[in-house]
């Protein structure tokens, strides 16, 4: 259940917030004046223009509530664990610790009702078998890694996880590689996982096993540490899910104007699982991960530069198919 603390007349900054999802709103000067709930609050609403990260501007408070309160009673159980993981993690550590605490939790969603309940919704689905789901060449000494499923907006699938580690991973062991660009072929840059392939895991214990012991996102984190900057993601179009939270690794993102972000799992009772609660946290801060999260909203590339989560515009035109 969703708590919302109104900021124009707080409880008393000494009463521990409960567990789960606590939204604050109020005011500029109610914000001003409420310091503590800010860092306590799961995040703030308020109408106000407002730069603090720990707050989202909305065009209504009362019609963001709403809907924040029907989505966290749909899900209770994966906003709850969310807003667990968001308060645990720590951005600033080693990505293996927050990885590991995030796909703990994703598994634990996965053998939830809820993302059983969105299986049954969804009912079956067939994967459709597309050769080279991800491309990669040299490039004098940068590594140019593309994408390549563009019928389905470059849906991230086991066989494109695998592709893109072999390539990370050859990367990391090249010490001649001074460069990575990640990119995508096609309408967009990547939407997410694909949603044919949910379900298809053995156990949730494998699924966690996958994830954290061949991770993109890690070689990721482990090549923008060396790089720097010079691992760039250059995103466009459906800038979403596991692709948003893979790009975030890099230490260079450049969006296209058409560029559309977000964090949907929450609408299949899940939580980000590709590493977005260490790699968007660490961008745009802990509350405003939680907002795209339990909203499902999404935000264009003027709102993501001004949050951090992308640092230039690119240039040209995005990748056609």
């Amino acid at each position: 259940m969703l708590r919302v603390i109104d900021l124009s007349r707080p409880p008393d900054s000494g009463v521990p917030a409960p567990p789960g999802a606590v939204v604050a709103a109020g005011s500029a000067a109610d914000i001003a004046a409420a310091q503590y709930w800010l860092d306590a609050a799961t995040f703030t609403l308020t109408e106000d223009p407002c730069a603090d990260r720990r707050v989202v501007t909305v065009d209504s408070v009362p019609e963001a509530l709403d809907e924040l309160t029907r989505r966290c009673d749909r899900w209770p159980q994966a906003s709850s664990v969310c807003d667990d993981v968001l308060r645990a993690v720590d951005p600033h550590g080693p990505a293996l610790a927050g990885v590991v605490t995030e796909s703990l939790a994703y598994s634990t969603l996965q053998a939830g009702p809820e993302f059983a309940r969105w299986l049954a919704e969804r009912g079956p689905a067939e994967m459709p078998d597309i050769a080279d789901p991800v491309l990669a060449r040299r490039d004098g000494d940068v590594v140019r890694i593309a994408f390549n499923r563009p019928q389905r907006h470059n849906a991230f699938s086991t066989d494109a996880r695998a592709a893109l580690l072999e390539a990370l991973t050859v990367a990391l062991l090249d010490p001649s590689v001074t460069g990575i660009e990640l990119s995508g072929n096609g309408p967009s840059f990547c939407s997410g996982g694909d949603l044919a392939e949910f379900g298809t895991f053995a156990d949730p214990a494998s699924a966690h096993l996958a994830r954290t012991r061949h991770s993109p996102a890690l070689a990721l984190d482990a090549l923008t540490a060396r790089l720097g900057r010079s691992c760039r993601a250059r995103v466009h179009g459906r800038v979403l899910g596991s692709g948003l939270e893979m790009a975030a690794f890099c230490g260079l993102v450049e969006a296209h104007e058409d560029s559309v972000f977000g964090l949907p799992e929450l609408g299949l009772g899940l939580i980000p699982g590709a590493g977005g609660t260490v790699s968007v946290t660490r961008r745009i801060g802990r509350w405003r991960t939680a907002y795209l999260v339990l909203s499902g909203r999404t935000i264009g590339a003027d709102t993501a530069r001004a949050w951090g989560l992308v640092d230039a515009s690119c240039a040209g035109v995005p990748a056609a198919d």
